[in-house]
């Protein structure tokens, strides 16, 4: 969607927003952790994100790669940097047509600034001079395709000749095709509001974003002073100045000036703000909530949708393998020509690619082993210290497992002392949901879809399990017809099962008033098939690489991931069943010693 049509609502609808400008990191690692930051920032409800060029243009690659991320994955409207600087019209073209490809739909063309080792800005195509050219050329190749944004100056370009000018090349820039600008950041509500009146003067009718930055320190202040384009009232300079040493005084009195600048502008008309963010996340945080803007996006689904993608629109179903590392079944996924409406059908698709951690480097957070090892154990050498991992992160003092990210969800505490349990008798849970019957769609915990719905679940568990444990679980499961399960080990593709015809089981599902009974997440044991493979690859790619080769503890992760199995349980029974009842007769020295050997 182009930015544009949500600012115009937004404007109509008389309604306050934000949006979020960040820059991307030269590491893989810098990457992958603001990604996982946009994650989180996501949730106060930006109205778009903005990724930078980088200054030349030498962080282009690493800049299409975040916005992809942004855009794909996290799933906010994105808008790319693109400059003239150091490109051709030929690699213009090339950026636009991946960006395109990508589903990203907005373009801030600028000019840029000079490339490394330049004193001032030369023109690599005689084409593209200005960023009125670049703007006419996106226009050109892709009509009417891209959302464009110009940058204003509210004290003028540093290389205008006057305020005056400046006004007539922003007035170019629009007339050339921009729907919006977003403004250079200043210190003065005042100076943004005069530079906007001015700017309707000179006939640019478009919406004019204000841009600022939050002062978050005494060094990055300092050095904005230095900017003659970008005066610093005194009365901020002196005040910064008497708590210089305390970094934590410096952030908070940015947090109140900012606070105090937006509700100025509001009071002269302005809607929107736009956060230069430095890629820190407290400051504009606490700046988003104090004003009361924080506006966490609905559960349109369980999980979460990414309307962003366009293809991706229509997808309605998912299996629930994946509820937690959604970014690697988007990206087994990402080829795919149609997604499931209404049942799941597409599992067999040959798009339903292989992955490795290599492709996930830009999307989960850099692995860090001092910090993992201190979470998952410093030298585990039996089952029980492997199990007391399990039981850490299911009481919540432990923040993730290698197949999950993020903290336990909210509806995990109604059976969270049912998986406690579990996991020290050594079944290692990973995936569960309890059962829902008919709970509004409005309820805060369970809750999804829009007001005036029910909402229904099966119970779910999804384990790591000796070939013991399997064992006695098949021997008791005739007593149990409404349970059923699969169960596969690392090493072969010999499904163990009591589901005599195969096929999606919903175990989401919600009804709404004009609406066909959507079925959002299922158990498909093709996809299951795919997902062991990723599941049992984590114990040795997360897990066992904490340890030295041959040290006892990456031996005891070997040989889980050799011999246990990994299974999935349904309790069909959504309304009276227990799916732990089985559980808990499993679990009695009797019945283990009862069980085949295997």
């Amino acid at each position: 969607m182009k930015i544009i049509e949500k600012i115009r609502a937004k404007e109509e609808a008389n309604e306050k927003y934000f949006s979020l400008e960040f820059f991307p990191p030269r590491t893989d690692a810098g990457c992958a952790n603001l990604l996982a930051r946009l994650q989180r920032m996501s949730q106060l409800g930006p109205l778009f994100l903005d990724i930078t060029w980088g200054a030349g243009g030498k962080t282009a690659q690493r800049t299409q790669v975040i916005a992809q991320g942004a855009q794909s994955y996290v799933g906010v409207e994105t808008m790319m940097h693109l400059t003239c600087t150091n490109q051709s019209v030929e690699s213009v073209k090339e950026a636009l047509k991946e960006a395109r490809k990508a589903g990203i739909q907005n373009i801030l063309a600028l000019r840029g600034d000079p490339a490394d080792g330049s004193e001032e800005w030369t023109a690599a195509d005689t084409q593209l001079r200005y960023a009125a050219d670049l703007v006419r050329l996106i226009r050109e190749e892709h009509g009417d395709y891209f959302g464009i944004a110009v940058a204003g100056y509210p004290s003028g370009h540093p290389e205008a000749e006057s305020y005056e000018a400046d006004l007539d090349n922003l007035k170019a820039k629009v007339d050339a095709g921009a729907d919006f600008v977003v403004t250079q950041l200043f210190f003065d509500a005042a100076i943004f509001l005069k530079f906007r009146d001015d700017c309707v003067a000179r006939g640019i009718n478009v919406p004019i974003v204000p841009g600022l930055l939050p002062i978050q320190s005494y060094a990055s202040l300092r050095h904005l002073s230095k900017m003659a384009s970008t005066p610093i009232p005194v009365e901020i300079t002196e005040a910064v100045e008497a708590v210089k040493n305390d970094d934590r005084a410096v952030r908070d009195f940015g947090v109140t000036k900012a606070v105090e600048m937006i509700q100025e502008l509001w009071a002269g008309g302005v809607s929107g703000v736009h956060f230069y963010t430095l890629n820190r996340e407290v400051a504009t945080s606490q700046i988003v909530e104090a004003l009361e803007l924080v506006c966490p996006p609905p559960r349109e689904l369980p999980w979460k949708c990414i309307n962003t993608v366009p293809k991706r629109a229509v997808e309605d179903v998912r299996p629930i393998f994946w509820s937690n590392r959604p970014e690697s079944y988007l990206l087994r996924t990402s080829e795919w020509d149609d997604f499931p409406n209404g049942r799941w059908g597409d599992s067999s698709s040959p798009a339903f690619g292989e992955i490795s951690d290599y492709h996930l480097f830009h999307l989960e957070p850099a692995f860090k082993v001092d910090e993992h090892r201190a979470m998952w154990g410093e030298a585990p050498k039996t089952i029980a210290d492997l199990a007391a991992v399990f039981v850490a992160f299911c009481e919540g003092r432990i923040r993730a497992l290698p197949w999950i990210s993020d903290a336990l969800a909210d509806e995990t505490t109604v059976i969270a002392d049912d998986l406690i349990a579990l996991n020290r008798a050594g079944v290692f849970t990973i995936n569960s949901q309890p059962a829902v019957n008919g709970l509004s769609s409005d309820d805060p915990v369970h809750g999804w879809g829009g007001s005036g719905g029910y909402v229904y679940q099966k119970a779910y568990i999804e384990a790591f399990v000796s070939p013991t444990v399997l064992a006695a679980l098949e021997a008791l499961m005739p007593k149990y017809p409404t349970l059923q399960y699969h169960a596969l080990n690392a090493a072969s593709d010999d499904l163990h099962t009591n589901v005599k015809t195969q096929g999606a089981v919903a175990v989401t599902w919600g009804v709404f008033p004009a609406k066909e009974i959507i079925q959002p997440t299922v158990v498909d044991v093709d996809a299951f098939y795919q997902w062991k493979d990723e599941a049992f690859k984590l114990w040795l790619s997360r897990w066992k690489r904490l340890y030295a080769d041959g040290s006892p503890s990456a031996a005891l992760i070997q040989s889980v991931h050799d011999n246990y199995y990994l299974i999935n349980i349904v309790d069909n029974d959504y309304v009276n069943g227990d799916i732990f009842a089985v559980f808990r007769e499993l679990l009695t020295p009797d019945a283990l010693a009862a069980a085949p050997s295997s």
